[in-house]
């Protein structure tokens, strides 16, 4: 019988143990997938804490992205067969050896990227695409600040700006995250924590202001961020793995620069053709071979305590299997 993590409560690692677990067959709509390789990021480990902004009902499975190969059909799915390579998530469910998943929307993975790789892909890329070409209006010749640059969310931003034309800016805090910002595609990096950061944002972008900061950080990160930017910049609020950030009304005004939420989620949800699309529209360029996502360790999956503490402290993503 395969097997899952699985917690009886919310709680740290230790509160979810890897359990024997038979999800059944598929049922109308679903297929079963042998899951190879799961992502774990740091909102992983915060739902499975309880602490993110909704609680999946008990026990829980964590994990929202996977990738694995489709064991079975259920009734009504014709898109997909047995045997296929898919991406496959939802809010919770992955950090299994296999699951049933809702097939609508599901694809395959391209020839060309591992189940590790494509198990980091779809919610980073999806969500730095989203955030650039949707909310941040995203311009080819613009310069993009990236915060967090070699978490997983921030490495998608990388490649995606790159990808859009903009010029990009990477921040990281140690010399190898920087090294990995470069190879993922930065023109220039600065020293996140540096007493002379701004001045090193400035160098970095021949001195002028910024146009679009991509901010998976908050904490003390995010109003030197904002005050970096020029007329029309875009502050895109990611998520807060430094903590929530508190930041005076004045600056947008007198910057005439605006501080803008993502959620993919709810876009999802309040505009599903246009999500639909999106997604279409990253997995196309995923087939083409444009991004590469970059992942820090893989553990098999009775390691999952330490490859969820490793996510939650900042380490790029890592990937079960």
């Amino acid at each position: 019988m395969p097997s899952a993590v699985i917690g009886r409560s919310f709680g740290p690692p230790e509160a979810y143990a890897l359990e024997a677990f038979d999800p059944g067959p598929p049922q109308e709509g679903e297929v079963r997938v042998a899951i190879k390789a799961a992502g774990v990021s740091y909102v992983d480990v915060l739902t499975a804490m309880g602490r993110y902004q909704f609680k999946p009902p008990l026990p829980f499975i964590p994990g929202s992205e996977a990738a694995g190969v489709v064991e079975a059909v259920g009734a009504g799915v014709t898109h997909l067969k047995e045997g296929d390579r898919v991406f496959c998530g939802g809010i919770g469910g992955v950090f299994a050896e296999a699951n049933r998943f809702k097939a609508a929307g599901m694809t395959r993975v391209p020839d060309t990227m591992s189940f590790e790789e494509a198990a980091v892909f779809a919610v980073n890329y999806q969500t730095a695409w989203y955030a650039l070409t949707d909310r941040g209006r995203a311009k080819a010749g613009e310069t993009l600040l990236v915060l967090g640059a070699a978490g997983g969310t921030g490495y998608a931003a990388i490649q995606v700006g790159r990808h859009l034309g903009m010029h990009v800016i990477a921040s990281a805090s140690t010399p190898e995250k920087r090294a990995l910002a470069k190879a993922g595609g930065a023109h220039a990096t600065v020293v996140t924590g540096a007493q002379d950061w701004r001045e090193q944002v400035a160098a970095a972008n021949g001195g002028r202001p910024i146009d679009v900061v991509f901010d998976p950080v908050g904490g003390d990160a995010t109003e030197p961020a904002f005050r970096n930017l020029g007329y029309d910049g875009r502050h895109l609020v990611i998520g807060f793995t430094a903590g929530i950030a508190a930041l005076r009304t004045n600056l947008p005004l007198l910057k005439s620069a605006s501080l803008i939420g993502v959620q993919m989620r709810d876009h999802a949800l309040k505009r599903p053709a246009e999500a639909e699309a999106m997604r279409r529209a990253v997995m196309e360029l995923a087939a083409q071979g444009a991004f590469s996502p970059a992942i820090a360790e893989r553990r098999p999956i009775s390691d999952h305590v330490a490859a969820m503490y490793a996510a939650f402290s900042g380490k790029r993503q890592a990937a079960l299997s």
